[in-house]
């Protein structure tokens, strides 16, 4: 069986004036279905690019990228934007829910892509609410939540088409540790119980702990750290 993610030679590039940047060079990676990732490194090692690579938000200079069988480097916009509706969930360090709509509708928001009824997008997201234990929160704004209770809306909005990939950056860094261990092992229940695939950027040690696997980039390389996934190990 083949890899879920794959990237071959993956290159990102940016150009300021003369100045080029380089977050990622000739990146070879594969993940497997299932697996739950952390990618660690310092800050400027190609993390979030890479993030952003496999969430269809950026495009790659050069190399292949393919995630479920999709080669995703080669779609249109509008194409990569209709896959990124239906296979990615993307939960951000800042929550990134909007003020004005309720946990309920924060939730509800990704659903109106997909072309279901009134009634279906009220079940999908009141279920998801309840996955991450935010029933009785669903009327009320992000004003009136605690910092782990945004990121468990946002977890909400990110799952609540049930994407067979979920990518996180940096998904406890703004929460205490109480609050982070809760994302964290919401993290790991959606991955054993769902087999969500989980790709996570994180600088803390901890969190990294609860993945399967450690993978750490340096000046956009893979570098030492690369630890065997829990199927490589039972095998």
């Amino acid at each position: 069986m083949g890899a879920f993610i794959r990237c071959e030679r993956l290159t990102r590039i940016y150009r300021k004036g003369a100045i080029e940047i380089v977050p990622l060079r000739d990146l070879d990676l594969e993940i497997a279905r299932g697996d739950f990732v952390a990618l660690m490194g310092p800050s400027g090692s190609g993390k979030t690019t890479l993030l952003n690579l496999l969430a269809g938000i950026d495009h790659a200079t050069s190399g292949r990228l393919s995630i479920g069988g999709t080669e995703i480097t080669g779609l249109s916009r509008d194409a990569l934007a209709r896959w990124r509706a239906r296979e990615v969930g993307i939960i951000f360090q800042s929550y990134n829910l909007v003020p004005v709509l309720t946990a309920f509708e924060n939730v509800e928001l990704p659903l109106l892509l997909h072309g279901h009824s009134r009634r279906k997008r009220e079940e999908l997201a009141l279920a998801a609410l309840a996955t991450v234990g935010l029933s009785d929160r669903a009327g009320h704004f992000p004003r009136q939540l605690s910092g782990g209770q945004e990121q468990r809306v946002a977890i909400a909005r990110a799952i609540v088409a049930d994407p067979p990939l979920l990518l996180a950056d940096e998904p406890t860094g703004d929460l205490d540790r109480e609050s982070a261990v809760l994302v964290l092992e919401l993290l790991a229940k959606l991955n054993s119980e769902r087999g969500t695939t989980i790709v996570m950027v994180t600088h803390d040690p901890a969190a990294a702990a609860c993945a399967h696997r450690q993978l750490h980039l340096e000046k956009g390389s893979m570098a030492h750290g690369v630890q065997p996934s829990r199927g490589e190990q039972d095998a």
